[in-house]
Protein backbone atom coordinates (compact mmCIF):
# COMPACT_ATOMS: atom_id res chain seq x y z
CA UNK A 1 0.00 0.00 0.00
CA UNK A 2 2.99 2.33 0.31
CA UNK A 3 2.92 2.79 -3.46
CA UNK A 4 -0.65 4.06 -3.44
CA UNK A 5 0.07 7.66 -2.30
CA UNK A 6 2.66 7.92 -5.09
CA UNK A 7 0.13 6.62 -7.61
CA UNK A 8 -2.51 9.05 -6.41
CA UNK A 9 -0.03 11.95 -6.53
CA UNK A 10 0.93 11.12 -10.11
CA UNK A 11 -2.75 11.05 -11.06
CA UNK A 12 -3.45 14.38 -9.38
CA UNK A 13 -0.48 16.17 -10.93
CA UNK A 14 -1.60 15.07 -14.39
CA UNK A 15 -5.26 16.02 -14.11
CA UNK A 16 -4.82 19.56 -15.50
CA UNK A 17 -3.59 18.34 -18.89
CA UNK A 18 -5.79 19.61 -21.73
CA UNK A 19 -7.74 16.98 -23.65
CA UNK A 20 -8.15 16.78 -27.40
CA UNK A 21 -11.46 18.08 -28.77
CA UNK A 22 -13.82 15.65 -30.48
CA UNK A 23 -12.86 16.97 -33.93
CA UNK A 24 -9.35 15.57 -33.41
CA UNK A 25 -10.36 12.20 -32.01
CA UNK A 26 -10.35 8.94 -33.95
CA UNK A 27 -11.59 8.38 -36.62
CA UNK A 28 -10.65 11.94 -37.62
CA UNK A 29 -8.16 11.88 -40.49
CA UNK A 30 -9.04 8.31 -41.53
CA UNK A 31 -11.32 6.72 -44.11
CA UNK A 32 -13.98 6.26 -41.42
CA UNK A 33 -16.70 8.57 -40.12
CA UNK A 34 -18.11 8.50 -36.61
CA UNK A 35 -21.88 8.60 -36.12
CA UNK A 36 -24.23 8.53 -33.14
CA UNK A 37 -27.20 6.26 -32.53
CA UNK A 38 -29.55 5.86 -29.54
CA UNK A 39 -29.39 2.27 -28.26
CA UNK A 40 -30.99 0.95 -25.07
CA UNK A 41 -31.33 4.49 -23.75
CA UNK A 42 -27.67 5.28 -24.43
CA UNK A 43 -26.28 7.53 -27.17
CA UNK A 44 -23.63 5.36 -28.79
CA UNK A 45 -20.77 6.62 -30.98
CA UNK A 46 -19.89 4.14 -33.71
CA UNK A 47 -18.25 3.39 -37.07
CA UNK A 48 -19.97 1.36 -39.79
CA UNK A 49 -18.00 0.89 -43.01
CA UNK A 50 -17.22 -1.58 -45.75
CA UNK A 51 -19.32 -4.19 -47.50
CA UNK A 52 -19.64 -7.90 -46.89
CA UNK A 53 -20.27 -10.14 -43.90
CA UNK A 54 -20.50 -7.96 -40.75
CA UNK A 55 -17.80 -7.98 -38.08
CA UNK A 56 -18.52 -6.14 -34.82
CA UNK A 57 -15.58 -5.00 -32.65
CA UNK A 58 -15.95 -4.55 -28.86
CA UNK A 59 -13.19 -2.73 -26.98
CA UNK A 60 -11.94 -3.32 -23.46
CA UNK A 61 -12.27 -1.55 -20.12
CA UNK A 62 -11.33 2.12 -20.25
CA UNK A 63 -10.75 2.04 -24.00
CA UNK A 64 -12.77 3.10 -27.04
CA UNK A 65 -13.00 2.19 -30.71
CA UNK A 66 -9.56 3.81 -31.05
CA UNK A 67 -8.23 0.45 -29.79
CA UNK A 68 -9.18 -0.99 -33.22
CA UNK A 69 -7.58 1.77 -35.33
CA UNK A 70 -4.94 -0.60 -36.75
CA UNK A 71 -7.39 -3.40 -37.53
CA UNK A 72 -10.57 -1.93 -39.02
CA UNK A 73 -9.06 -0.83 -42.32
CA UNK A 74 -7.38 -4.18 -42.98
CA UNK A 75 -10.54 -6.15 -42.22
CA UNK A 76 -12.68 -3.83 -44.37
CA UNK A 77 -10.17 -4.10 -47.23
CA UNK A 78 -10.40 -7.90 -46.96
CA UNK A 79 -14.07 -7.70 -47.91
CA UNK A 80 -15.98 -7.31 -44.67
CA UNK A 81 -18.36 -4.78 -43.16
CA UNK A 82 -16.74 -3.46 -39.98
CA UNK A 83 -18.64 -1.99 -37.04
CA UNK A 84 -16.87 -0.59 -33.98
CA UNK A 85 -18.37 1.47 -31.19
CA UNK A 86 -17.62 3.22 -27.92
CA UNK A 87 -19.43 1.10 -25.36
CA UNK A 88 -21.68 2.55 -22.68
CA UNK A 89 -19.59 4.57 -20.25
CA UNK A 90 -16.51 4.82 -22.47
CA UNK A 91 -15.12 6.85 -25.34
CA UNK A 92 -17.58 9.54 -26.38
CA UNK A 93 -20.71 7.44 -25.84
CA UNK A 94 -23.07 8.36 -23.00
CA UNK A 95 -21.96 7.74 -19.43
CA UNK A 96 -25.20 7.25 -17.48
CA UNK A 97 -25.39 6.00 -13.87
CA UNK A 98 -25.87 2.47 -15.26
CA UNK A 99 -26.38 -0.31 -16.01
CA UNK A 100 -22.85 -1.71 -16.29
CA UNK A 101 -23.34 -5.40 -15.61
CA UNK A 102 -22.55 -8.22 -18.04
CA UNK A 103 -26.15 -8.88 -19.09
CA UNK A 104 -26.80 -5.18 -19.77
CA UNK A 105 -23.73 -4.90 -21.99
CA UNK A 106 -24.80 -8.03 -23.90
CA UNK A 107 -28.29 -6.56 -24.41
CA UNK A 108 -26.78 -3.32 -25.67
CA UNK A 109 -24.59 -5.14 -28.22
CA UNK A 110 -27.58 -7.13 -29.46
CA UNK A 111 -29.72 -3.99 -29.64
CA UNK A 112 -27.01 -2.17 -31.59
CA UNK A 113 -27.04 -5.01 -34.10
CA UNK A 114 -30.82 -4.62 -34.37
CA UNK A 115 -30.46 -0.89 -34.98
CA UNK A 116 -27.94 -1.51 -37.77
CA UNK A 117 -30.07 -4.21 -39.38
CA UNK A 118 -27.74 -7.09 -38.53
CA UNK A 119 -29.40 -10.46 -37.96
CA UNK A 120 -26.04 -11.93 -36.99
CA UNK A 121 -22.34 -11.09 -37.10
CA UNK A 122 -18.87 -12.21 -36.13
CA UNK A 123 -18.05 -10.57 -32.78
CA UNK A 124 -14.45 -9.59 -32.05
CA UNK A 125 -13.85 -8.62 -28.43
CA UNK A 126 -10.75 -7.48 -26.57
CA UNK A 127 -10.38 -7.89 -22.80
CA UNK A 128 -13.68 -6.80 -21.21
CA UNK A 129 -15.10 -6.64 -24.74
CA UNK A 130 -14.26 -10.31 -25.17
CA UNK A 131 -16.28 -11.20 -22.09
CA UNK A 132 -19.20 -9.17 -23.48
CA UNK A 133 -18.91 -10.86 -26.88
CA UNK A 134 -18.92 -14.29 -25.24
CA UNK A 135 -21.94 -13.28 -23.17
CA UNK A 136 -23.79 -12.38 -26.36
CA UNK A 137 -22.81 -15.76 -27.83
CA UNK A 138 -24.27 -17.51 -24.76
CA UNK A 139 -27.46 -15.48 -24.34
CA UNK A 140 -28.20 -14.75 -28.01
CA UNK A 141 -26.54 -17.64 -29.89
CA UNK A 142 -28.47 -16.98 -33.10
CA UNK A 143 -26.84 -13.53 -33.35
CA UNK A 144 -23.23 -14.80 -33.37
CA UNK A 145 -21.90 -16.59 -36.44
CA UNK A 146 -18.34 -16.53 -35.11
CA UNK A 147 -16.39 -15.28 -32.11
CA UNK A 148 -12.88 -13.88 -31.74
CA UNK A 149 -11.69 -13.43 -28.16
CA UNK A 150 -8.52 -11.35 -27.90
CA UNK A 151 -6.86 -11.33 -24.46
CA UNK A 152 -10.37 -11.78 -23.19
CA UNK A 153 -11.71 -11.35 -19.70
CA UNK A 154 -14.21 -13.88 -18.44
CA UNK A 155 -12.09 -16.14 -16.26
CA UNK A 156 -10.61 -13.36 -14.16
CA UNK A 157 -7.53 -11.24 -14.71
CA UNK A 158 -4.86 -9.29 -12.90
CA UNK A 159 -5.67 -5.65 -12.33
CA UNK A 160 -3.80 -2.58 -11.05
CA UNK A 161 -4.23 -1.40 -7.48
CA UNK A 162 -6.11 1.66 -8.71
CA UNK A 163 -8.97 -0.48 -10.00
CA UNK A 164 -9.30 -2.33 -6.70
CA UNK A 165 -9.32 0.91 -4.73
CA UNK A 166 -11.85 2.45 -7.16
CA UNK A 167 -14.45 -0.04 -5.91
CA UNK A 168 -14.16 1.15 -2.29
CA UNK A 169 -17.20 3.11 -0.99
CA UNK A 170 -15.56 6.41 0.03
CA UNK A 171 -12.02 6.46 -1.29
CA UNK A 172 -12.95 5.07 -4.71
CA UNK A 173 -14.83 8.12 -6.03
CA UNK A 174 -12.21 10.45 -4.58
CA UNK A 175 -9.35 8.60 -6.29
CA UNK A 176 -11.07 8.58 -9.67
CA UNK A 177 -11.77 12.30 -9.38
CA UNK A 178 -8.01 12.89 -9.63
CA UNK A 179 -7.45 10.87 -12.79
CA UNK A 180 -4.96 12.51 -15.13
CA UNK A 181 -3.00 12.14 -18.33
CA UNK A 182 0.08 10.78 -16.56
CA UNK A 183 -1.89 7.94 -15.02
CA UNK A 184 -3.57 7.23 -18.35
CA UNK A 185 -0.13 6.91 -19.96
CA UNK A 186 1.10 4.54 -17.24
CA UNK A 187 -1.91 2.25 -17.53
CA UNK A 188 -1.79 2.23 -21.33
CA UNK A 189 1.91 1.40 -21.42
CA UNK A 190 1.36 -1.48 -18.99
CA UNK A 191 -0.81 -3.18 -21.62
CA UNK A 192 2.13 -3.33 -24.07
CA UNK A 193 5.09 -5.71 -23.93
CA UNK A 194 7.20 -2.84 -25.35
CA UNK A 195 5.88 0.37 -23.77
CA UNK A 196 8.05 2.36 -26.14
CA UNK A 197 5.52 1.59 -28.87
CA UNK A 198 2.95 3.79 -27.11
CA UNK A 199 3.12 7.26 -28.67
CA UNK A 200 2.14 10.60 -27.21
CA UNK A 201 -0.67 10.69 -29.77
CA UNK A 202 -1.94 7.37 -28.40
CA UNK A 203 -1.99 8.78 -24.89
CA UNK A 204 -3.85 11.87 -26.10
CA UNK A 205 -6.53 9.71 -27.73
CA UNK A 206 -6.96 7.53 -24.64
CA UNK A 207 -6.92 10.48 -22.25
CA UNK A 208 -9.58 12.62 -23.97
CA UNK A 209 -12.57 10.51 -22.77
CA UNK A 210 -10.94 10.05 -19.35
CA UNK A 211 -11.08 13.82 -18.85
CA UNK A 212 -14.86 13.97 -19.37
CA UNK A 213 -16.86 14.81 -16.21
CA UNK A 214 -18.84 11.55 -15.95
CA UNK A 215 -16.02 9.19 -16.88
CA UNK A 216 -15.02 8.42 -13.29
CA UNK A 217 -18.57 7.48 -12.34
CA UNK A 218 -18.89 5.23 -15.39
CA UNK A 219 -15.55 3.50 -14.82
CA UNK A 220 -16.42 2.88 -11.20
CA UNK A 221 -19.82 1.53 -12.25
CA UNK A 222 -18.17 -0.96 -14.59
CA UNK A 223 -15.60 -1.98 -12.00
CA UNK A 224 -18.26 -2.56 -9.36
CA UNK A 225 -20.93 -4.29 -11.43
CA UNK A 226 -19.17 -6.07 -14.29
CA UNK A 227 -18.00 -9.59 -13.43
CA UNK A 228 -14.67 -10.29 -15.09
CA UNK A 229 -14.94 -13.97 -14.14
CA UNK A 230 -18.54 -14.54 -15.28
CA UNK A 231 -17.67 -17.11 -17.95
CA UNK A 232 -16.46 -19.67 -15.44
CA UNK A 233 -18.48 -22.87 -15.75
CA UNK A 234 -20.40 -21.52 -18.77
CA UNK A 235 -17.95 -21.77 -21.66
CA UNK A 236 -19.51 -24.99 -22.92
CA UNK A 237 -22.58 -22.92 -23.79
CA UNK A 238 -20.63 -21.04 -26.49
CA UNK A 239 -21.70 -22.77 -29.71
CA UNK A 240 -20.12 -20.38 -32.22
CA UNK A 241 -16.78 -21.25 -33.84
CA UNK A 242 -14.23 -19.33 -31.82
CA UNK A 243 -10.69 -18.07 -32.24
CA UNK A 244 -8.90 -17.27 -28.97
CA UNK A 245 -5.94 -14.97 -29.60
CA UNK A 246 -3.40 -13.86 -26.99
CA UNK A 247 -0.20 -11.86 -26.59
CA UNK A 248 2.47 -14.12 -25.12
CA UNK A 249 3.74 -11.39 -22.79
CA UNK A 250 0.33 -10.35 -21.44
CA UNK A 251 0.74 -9.10 -17.86
CA UNK A 252 -2.94 -8.34 -17.33
CA UNK A 253 -4.36 -11.68 -18.47
CA UNK A 254 -1.63 -14.36 -18.43
CA UNK A 255 -1.35 -16.83 -21.29
CA UNK A 256 -2.75 -19.66 -19.16
CA UNK A 257 -6.10 -17.89 -18.98
CA UNK A 258 -6.27 -17.90 -22.77
CA UNK A 259 -5.55 -21.59 -22.96
CA UNK A 260 -8.18 -22.29 -20.30
CA UNK A 261 -10.69 -20.15 -22.18
CA UNK A 262 -10.11 -22.02 -25.43
CA UNK A 263 -10.15 -25.35 -23.61
CA UNK A 264 -13.65 -24.70 -22.32
CA UNK A 265 -15.17 -23.80 -25.71
CA UNK A 266 -16.08 -26.79 -27.85
CA UNK A 267 -15.36 -25.31 -31.29
CA UNK A 268 -12.26 -23.25 -30.61
CA UNK A 269 -8.69 -22.65 -31.69
CA UNK A 270 -6.01 -21.00 -29.54
CA UNK A 271 -3.18 -18.97 -31.04
CA UNK A 272 -0.62 -16.64 -29.47
CA UNK A 273 1.48 -13.77 -30.76
CA UNK A 274 5.08 -13.44 -29.51
CA UNK A 275 6.54 -10.21 -28.16
CA UNK A 276 3.10 -8.70 -27.50
CA UNK A 277 1.23 -7.78 -24.36
CA UNK A 278 -2.41 -7.36 -23.41
CA UNK A 279 -3.17 -4.84 -26.16
CA UNK A 280 -1.95 -7.32 -28.76
CA UNK A 281 -4.16 -5.95 -31.55
CA UNK A 282 -2.51 -2.54 -31.08
CA UNK A 283 1.04 -3.76 -30.49
CA UNK A 284 1.20 -6.44 -33.18
CA UNK A 285 -1.51 -5.45 -35.67
CA UNK A 286 0.00 -7.22 -38.70
CA UNK A 287 0.01 -10.57 -36.91
CA UNK A 288 -3.47 -10.07 -35.49
CA UNK A 289 -4.93 -8.90 -38.80
CA UNK A 290 -3.46 -11.88 -40.64
CA UNK A 291 -4.86 -14.37 -38.12
CA UNK A 292 -8.20 -12.61 -37.83
CA UNK A 293 -8.78 -12.35 -41.59
CA UNK A 294 -7.76 -15.98 -42.09
CA UNK A 295 -10.32 -16.99 -39.49
CA UNK A 296 -13.00 -14.84 -41.07
CA UNK A 297 -12.38 -16.22 -44.56
CA UNK A 298 -11.74 -19.88 -43.81
CA UNK A 299 -13.89 -20.57 -40.78
CA UNK A 300 -13.07 -22.72 -37.79
CA UNK A 301 -12.87 -26.15 -39.50
CA UNK A 302 -9.68 -25.11 -41.32
CA UNK A 303 -8.36 -22.58 -38.80
CA UNK A 304 -6.04 -24.67 -36.60
CA UNK A 305 -3.87 -26.24 -39.37
CA UNK A 306 -3.98 -23.25 -41.73
CA UNK A 307 -3.06 -20.69 -39.08
CA UNK A 308 -0.42 -22.85 -37.48
CA UNK A 309 1.35 -23.25 -40.83
CA UNK A 310 0.96 -19.63 -41.85
CA UNK A 311 2.09 -18.29 -38.50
Amino acid sequence: MRRFPVLLLSAATGCRAPALPEAQLFPAGTQFTARYLPVEGTRIRYIDAGRGAPVVFLHGLGASMYAWRKNLGAVAAAGFRVIAFDNRGFGLSDKPPGPYDNAAYARLASALMDSLGLSDAVLVGHSMGGAIAAEVAIEYPQRVRGLVLIASAGLGAREPLLFRVARWPVLGPAVLAFRGRGLTARLLKSTFFDPGKVTEADVDQYYAPVALPDYGRALRGALRHFRFDALGGRLDRVAAPTLVLWGEEDRWAPLGLGRALAGGITRSAFLSVPHAGHAVQEEAPDDVNHLLITFLKDGLPRVPPDLALAH
